[in-house]
């Protein structure tokens, strides 16, 4: 079963951070530095934010390359469960595939789904989100 096939499903309705994306390959970089400065104004400490950091890249730079470029990046964060999504305005849906070892690319949403407690898309008005959800607790 392709991801396309799975059931649509919903993160979270609205996010507290909103950030605009440059329309550039300046993108992921600048989803990175506004998540990083948002959690660590949260309270968290830099060690919790490898993966979540790497999964930010990795659906940013995704809708760049398959869909029709990340127009914006909504967090809300609990206390104790983060949830990321990436808006773009493609009408293609994810597809979470198996990469061949030859292959130097196509392992994004591989590695979001290893990464996350959970993931998915949800289509919306002009184009669709794509979330991933980690747990957090602030320690």
């Amino acid at each position: 079963m392709t991801t396309s096939e799975l059931p649509q499903r919903t993160a979270v309705q609205a996010a507290p951070l909103t950030v605009l994306l440059p329309d550039d390959v300046t993108a992921p970089a600048r989803a990175r530095h506004e998540v990083r400065s948002f959690l660590l104004a949260a309270g968290l400490c830099e060690a919790q934010l490898d993966d979540v950091l790497l999964a930010t890249s990795e659906l940013v730079t995704n809708a760049f390359e398959h869909g029709e470029r990340p127009q914006r990046l909504e967090l809300a964060y609990t206390g104790e469960r983060l949830t990321l999504r990436v808006h773009d305005a493609g009408s293609l849906l994810p597809e979470l595939r198996a990469p061949s070892p030859a292959e130097a690319r196509s392992r994004g949403l591989v590695l979001v789904q290893a990464l996350s407690e959970d993931w998915g898309f949800e289509r919306c008005p002009g184009g669709k989100f794509v979330w991933a959800v980690f747990r957090l607790p602030r320690g």
